[in-house]
């Protein structure tokens, strides 16, 4: 009845869109009594009866659907677009695989706290074509994590049939190559699908597995009320009209003499004046407000974190990549929660050995090796995160972030912003050139995330920096992703204080002071810089190390370029689109009436970096920042 009126809505233009699951209700409202109340489920467009049967207040799905402030995303999302940890419901982003790989996440946190829940986590079979869903199956597989995957087969992806997605008879049957249990279900029977899934779900609480159910339904409408349904032969409609799962439990009801018509009616009665009464309350509320600063404050979530400063300590010489070790290690011992996933991270300790010895102080059930699935593994930190428990995750090398690149910009990032709900998850990326590793492994690719709202990233160039900003990250509710130059992981020493400590992330460092010229400049840039000066004492400048890349230290990026008048950024990255042109727009922009010359940015050139040492070399921005600066300088 909900979903007849929203129709009528949207014909009226009081709703924006509308993804119907008329004639899939069983499965909803089914799977949904099957599971504990405190049970995660995280469904998809089409499934209002998760929403009905966890008795969401009318009202509140109505200004959801209607960009209202009493929805669930302050109207910066539609649909179910939406999480609420008060009903423990987990909304979908648009790129349905995720899911699966947030789903496992919840999962591993109930199995790491032992408390015998399940989890449950819907797509339609569109979704299951996806690699994100053979990667969470595999990982769930491996893992023995207890999620119910559950998959309505709707016969139809928008338009395209089910002959043109897969080839096997049945989806699972993919089951058997991932090691694990799959059923069938006949999704258009509630009470098949709730004796079944019940049965399952209390199975899986005994004994943590993952299950791959099919359900077998089909979609009575199109994809979206747009979409129409023109395209399904008329028969097929008539046959699955047949099979409507809530006429058919209606008529079983009352051949059994359980409901009568006139009960019938009264229901139908009371649903009909729930949904006008939450309707017109929902209609009442005004349109939400915008405000510039309320958008801007809610991209990261604000925590006020006890900073570790340190009155007396000892130091210990060591270098950056021991630093960031040490740094990992006593956030473990502090954080008996904190989970480190990567691949190899365990018993081989890493590529960089940043690990090696971790199992044993740590556990195997703390530091997981992983398949190589850089797209779930952030999925299921996300999963973690929502389930109270932090993670760090170790991309082997940064360049492999491209294929967790949708997790990183869609779910970490706009989570804050969306439902409120935080990404605590740290991302080490091992970054940078100088090691002749070619293109597959010597990015600086920061710029593929400094574009992104609510993502942190921070880049230190020394041991002490590293630790004390690793330390911060993993304390931050936020994502982050942290860059390590790998050229600096054992060339980079530095006396790093012994006990635990934290930098506020979002600071900049001033290297050196000086009156001629700033440069600015972070990672290796800023040894690069060093280099230079050492050989040119004559050149008085600010050197300043931005650390920060997002939050950027506006203040003292401009602080500094109004007292020296030039200004010269260096980037080890490609030149254009880096952060160089976003700090040089800014200081057109703030600092016109102080420059003496213009803006200068130095990067590397814009091709992918070599392999071969002189190319590499050529590559790199080293000696042309020399001669840039030279130039700048008596400009």
């Amino acid at each position: 009845m909900i979903e007849e009126k929203m129709l009528v809505l949207l014909r009226q233009g009081k709703i924006s869109k509308w993804f119907s699951g008329i004639g899939q209700e069983a499965i909803s409202v089914g799977i949904t009594c099957a599971l504990h109340e405190d049970e995660y489920i995280l469904p998809m467009h089409r499934n209002l009866g998760v929403f009905t049967t966890r008795n969401i207040p009318l009202y509140r799905l109505f200004t959801q659907w209607q960009g209202k402030a009493s929805g669930f995303t302050k109207g910066r999302d539609r649909s179910f677009h939406f999480g609420s940890q008060e009903y423990k419901i987990i909304g979908m982003i648009s790129h349905l695989g995720p899911q699966f790989g947030v789903a496992s996440g919840i999962a591993l946190a109930n199995k790491l706290k032992k408390n015998a829940k399940v989890c449950a986590v819907f797509s339609g079979e569109g979704g299951t074509s996806e690699g994100d869903f053979h990667e969470a199956l595999n990982v769930a597989s491996v893992w023995s994590l207890p999620v119910l995957f559950c998959i309505e087969n709707n016969g139809y992806g928008l338009s395209t049939p089910t002959t043109e997605q897969y080839n096997c008879e049945h989806i699972a049957d993919r089951g058997k190559g991932y090691g694990m249990e799959s059923y069938i279900i006949d999704g258009n029977n509630i009470l098949e699908v709730y004796s079944k899934v019940s049965e399952l779900a209390e199975s899986v609480r005994r004994q943590p597995r993952p299950i791959l159910i099919e359900f077998k339904t089909f979609r009575m409408r199109g994809h979206e009320e747009a979409s129409g349904t023109k395209y399904v032969p008329l028969e097929l409609m008539d046959y699955w009209k047949s099979k409507d799962p809530i006429e058919n439990y209606r008529t079983f009801l009352i051949d059994e003499k359980i409901l009568s018509s006139s009960l019938d009616e009264s229901i139908k009665k009371e649903i009909k004046e729930t949904i006008q009464e939450n309707l017109e309350k929902a209609f009442k509320e005004k349109e939400i407000t915008a405000s510039t600063h309320l958008e801007l404050s809610d991209v990261f979530k604000s925590k006020k974190t006890h900073n570790y400063q340190l009155s007396t300590y000892n130091n210990n010489k060591i270098r950056l990549i021991d630093a960031i070790s040490e740094g990992l290690r006593q956030s473990m011992e502090r954080d008996n929660d904190l989970v480190i996933m990567g691949q190899d991270i365990a018993e081989y300790g890493g590529v960089f050995k940043i690990t090696e010895g971790f199992v044993s102080l740590f556990g195997k059930h703390r530091i997981r090796n992983t398949p190589i699935c850089e797209s779930v593994i952030i999925s299921i930190a996300y999963g973690l995160s929502i389930c109270n428990i932090k993670s760090v995750v170790e991309m082997q090398f940064a360049d492999f972030a491209s294929s967790g690149f949708n997790p990183i910009v869609n779910l970490l990032a706009k989570s804050y912003y969306r439902w409120r709900q935080e990404a605590s998850v740290v991302i080490r990326m091992p970054c940078g050139a100088g090691v002749g590793a070619g293109p597959f492994h010597s990015q600086t690719n920061e710029a593929w995330f400094t574009k992104t709202p609510g993502l942190k990233v921070i880049y230190p160039s020394c041991a002490y920096d590293a630790k004390g900003l690793l330390t911060s990250a993993i304390n931050d509710p936020n994502p982050v992703l942290f860059f390590e130059h790998k050229g600096l992981y054992r060339t980079n020493y530095q006396e790093v204080p012994e006990e635990y400590y934290t930098i506020d992330l979002g600071k900049a460092r001033i290297l050196k002071e000086g009156e001629d010229i700033s440069i600015i400049t972070y990672g290796l840039g800023t040894h690069w810089a060093l280099e230079v000066l050492e050989k040119h004492p004559n050149i008085s400048a600010d050197v300043i190390d931005l650390r920060s890349l997002q939050p950027l230290d506006t203040e003292t990026i401009l602080n500094t370029v109004k007292k020296t008048g030039k200004a010269i950024i260096l980037q080890e990255d490609s030149l254009f689109g880096g952060i160089a042109s976003d700090i040089s727009s800014l200081l057109m922009e703030e600092c016109f009436e102080f420059l003496d010359a213009p803006v200068k940015r130095v990067g590397s050139l814009n091709t992918p970096i070599p392999f071969a040492n002189n190319l590499e070399n050529q590559y790199l921005p080293k000696d042309r920042f020399e001669q840039a600066l030279i130039n700048l300088v008596a400009y």
